[in-house]
This record gives C-alpha cells, sequence and structure tokens, in this order.
C-alpha cells in the first residue's frame, strides 16, 4: 500500500468513528418515540443510490464527511501506464515489407553463393566417379613416360580414351598400399577400360612392349626423341647426336635445318640393335611415304610439312576444322595478310607444349618464327604433323575465313570469321569463357 493510499484510509477511518459517536449521542437524547405515523414515500429523487458506497470505497468501509480530492492528469496517467508494456507496433506500408523482402533474398543469395562451394565438395565427394566395367575393347598402345606421376598417368589415360574419368582412376590410386610404381614405356591397353583393369595392366610386365613406342600428332623433335628412348633399347643421348646430323643425310628438303616436322606420328616397334640413326631413319621414311600418299609432289613437301605442323597445333582435336584452318592460314598468304599465329610465336621461344603468348613475344620480329611480325610462313616447322593436317594443308575447305578463335577451349568449339568485328566479338565470347572460375585451369 502506498503513502497515498494509507493516508486515505486512515481519513476514511477517522470519519467512521466520528459518525458513530455522533449517532450514539443522538441516540441518547432523543425522546420516547410516539405511536408510528405513516411514513412518508421518499421522492425518488433523493434516494440514495444503491451501489454508491461500493463504487466510491472500493475496500468496503462506508465514506463519511469529505469526498477524496480528484486524481490529477498527470497521477491518472501514471496509474494506467505501464512503463514495461511494449508499445503498439506501428502498421508497416507495402514499401516497408518490399523492403524486408529484399533482404532476405539477398541473404538468402549470399548464402547460396557462400555455401555453394562447400556443398558442391560435399555432393562431389559422395558421388561416384564415372567408370568404365570391364576390360575394354580392341586394341591401344599407353606410353609412360620418364617422370609421370599418378595423376599424369591418370589424365593421359583418359584423354587416349582408356578410362572414363581421372578421379576413377586416381581415387583408385590413392587407396593403393603401397602405392603402384610406373615405368616408363609402352603397354598394351584396350579403350573403355575399368579403372581397376587399367591399373592391373599397367602393373602386369606381360604388357609392357618391347622396343615400341608412341609418337603423338604435332609431339614437338625433343619430346620426340624422349619417347624413342623411353619405348626402345636406344639411348637418348645418342637419339639426340644422331639428330643433330645433316638432314640431308636423312633425305630431307634442302629448306631443313632440323628434322622437326618430318617425324611421322605413329606407334613404332622397333627391331631389337637398332642404333639411333637407323632409328630416326625409320620415322622419317614413314613420313615420306605418308606425304607420297596425299600425293604431295617431292618439290612441295618442305612447304606442305611447315603449313600442316601449324594447322595440326592450331587446330587442336577438332579433326573437322583442320581443313577450315588450313583455308584461313592459306588465304591470308593469297591476301599478303600475316598469319599470326600463336603457335608459331610460342614455338620461337622454345615453348612447344601452348599456344599462349604475350604481348611483347608478339612484337619480336628477331623470332623467325613469329608470324605476327614477319610475313608468310614461318622459317620452319613447329612439330611433326600427322597425316590428317597434311591432307588439310594440300586440300583446304572453301570459305572466306580471315580468322579463327577457340570459343570453349574444353570442347575445342571454334568460330570461323571474315571481318576483324567478327573476330573481336568471338575473342569477346572467349574471354567471357575464361573468365569462369571452373574454365581457369584452361585459359593459363
Amino acid at each position: 500500500m502506498t503513502r497515498r493510499e494509507a493516508r486515505e484510509a486512515e481519513q476514511r477511518q477517522a470519519a467512521a468513528d466520528e459518525s458513530a459517536a455522533a449517532a450514539a449521542a443522538a441516540e441518547a437524547a432523543a425522546p420516547e418515540p410516539a405511536a408510528p405515523e405513516p411514513r412518508a414515500a421518499v421522492p425518488a429523487a433523493t434516494a440514495p443510490p444503491l451501489f454508491e458506497a461500493v463504487i466510491a470505497d472500493p475496500l468496503g468501509v462506508d465514506p463519511v464527511g469529505e469526498e477524496p480530492a480528484r486524481p490529477s492528469r498527470a497521477e491518472r496517467r501514471a496509474v494506467t501506464s505501464d512503463p514495461f508494456e511494449p508499445a503498439t507496433p506501428k502498421r508497416k506500408g507495402a514499401w516497408g515489407c518490399l523492403i524486408a523482402l529484399l533482404v532476405v533474398a539477398a541473404l538468402g543469395a549470399g548464402a547460396y553463393i557462400f555455401l555453394q562451394g562447400p556443398i558442391n565438395a560435399v555432393i562431389e565427394r559422395f558421388t561416384p566417379a564415372a567408370d568404365f566395367s570391364g576390360s575394354g575393347t580392341g586394341e591401344l598402345v599407353f606410353m609412360i613416360h620418364e617422370g609421370d606421376t599418378g595423376s599424369s598417368v591418370a589424365e593421359n589415360l583418359v584423354d587416349e580414351g582408356v578410362t572414363a574419368s581421372y578421379d576413377a582412376f586416381y581415387d583408385l590410386l590413392l587407396e593403393q598400399s603401397p602405392e603402384p610404381e610406373f615405368h616408363p614405356g609402352a603397354y598394351q591397353l584396350a579403350e573403355e577400360m575399368s579403372a581397376q583393369a587399367a591399373l592391373d595392366a599397367l602393373q602386369d610386365p606381360e604388357n609392357k612392349l618391347e622396343n615400341t613406342f608412341v609418337i603423338p600428332e604435332g609431339t614437338s623433335l625433343p619430346d620426340a626423341l624422349v619417347a624413342i628412348s623411353e619405348g626402345s633399347d636406344v639411348p637418348l643421348e645418342s637419339l639426340q647426336a644422331a639428330a643433330a646430323e645433316p638432314p640431308a643425310s636423312y633425305g630431307l628438303p634442302a629448306e631443313a635445318t632440323t628434322l622437326e616436322g618430318f617425324l611421322f606420328p605413329a606407334t613404332y616397334t622397333l627391331e631389337p640393335g637398332l642404333d639411333a640413326h637407323s632409328a630416326l631413319q625409320t620415322l622419317v621414311n614413314r613420313q615420306f611415304e605418308a606425304l607420297d600418299a596425299a600425293g604431295v609432289p617431292v618439290d612441295q613437301r618442305w612447304r606442305t610439312i611447315v603449313l600442316a605442323s601449324i594447322v595440326q597445333r592450331e587446330a587442336g582435336s577438332n579433326l573437322s576444322d583442320f581443313p577450315k584452318v588450313a583455308r584461313v592460314f592459306q588465304n591470308r598468304l593469297d591476301q599478303g595478310i600475316n598469319l599470326e599465329s600463336d603457335a608459331t610465336v610460342a614455338y620461337g621461344t622454345g615453348n612447344t607444349h601452348t599456344v599462349w603468348t604475350t604481348d611483347e613475344e608478339r612484337a619480336d620480329a628477331s623470332n623467325l618464327y613469329n608470324t605476327y611480325a614477319n610475313p608468310g610462313l614461318p622459317v620452319g616447322p613447329i612439330g611433326n604433323p600427322g597425316d590428317i593436317a597434311i591432307d588439310a594443308a594440300i586440300h583446304p575447305a572453301d570459305g572466306p575465313w580471315l580468322f579463327f578463335v577457340p570459343v570453349n577451349l574444353a570442347t575445342g568449339e571454334t568460330v570461323f570469321t571474315s571481318t576483324v568485328e567478327e573476330h573481336e566479338a568471338a575473342v569477346a565470347q572467349l574471354q567471357e569463357w575464361c573468365a569462369q572460375d571452373e574454365n581457369a585451369s584452361y585459359c593459363e
């Protein structure tokens, strides 16, 4: 009970006591009552309210005396208000709802982007890698090179069509104990083998072929010499010395300064005990046979090999594009336009494993293989072309194209154009493709 309430209670009690004392005194002084007379009815207007005392005094004490002072506005406000009662929220309008939705959407998008990588990683972890079943079909000679790791073997198996995916083979390797060892050389495998079948075959000595090696299309001279030594009993040093002998001793055209371009890419099995010069002569003779079969005159061998080597490197794995690429270069030669081949520039810098070049490299006219800064064909072949590239060089497709650019390096999709504007649009398409994170490794 507050002080005010206590004070009001005391006042009411004092008033009640005084009223009781006055009533007692009045009763003592009153005369004997006379005979009762009919009582007059009290007018309704003067009758007291039935519930006045109850309403006026909630404590049940009959009020006597002065009526308590009416509470002030501040007191009434203090009584009716609750400092701990939360304020009634204001009604939100359409803009408030829209902003709230946008905030929720932005948070959701941010969470998706942030969690996309971990979610995909979890999905990939529990998704089985693509794999073939069984021991495969047909026959295929697979080369393991000096320095190859389990990862590079896994990549090469997919590239050669042996296994279905990198992960299927590499994950299997990680499960092995002890870790398998791979030895350089040629191995008899098949196409579309399961990862387990391919691993078993590579570990089986019976599948290692003696004096056998593979030269892939477009392989450069230094890499070809390594492949020959790894698959045969001819030392690399002997092959390098034989390759440095005058090209004329192998029957090459007078323009040739090395054996580059004239080692036909194929699978070879050499006779045991063959010396280095004879081994290289076997590959050169095979290239001459391919030129003759394509109908290339002897005096056109040099030009054909140079152009075919560029087509081989620039067209990549899309065999249907070979004649179109050859047409682009032939149109440029006919119109006196520089070939502007990045593959030739890269070869001149000593990089035979890429077609990517820098602005500085493309501006260096001292590089005689630089077809940006120098007109016409380069001074020599930039690799060893196969028969498909040779045929494209002598039978280019019909078309007005002057440019081409791959727009998807994963699939090899290439756009051929005739104007600078069309070419720049295709370049922009390639740049957009390379800007995506999942494609970055292709564009390095």
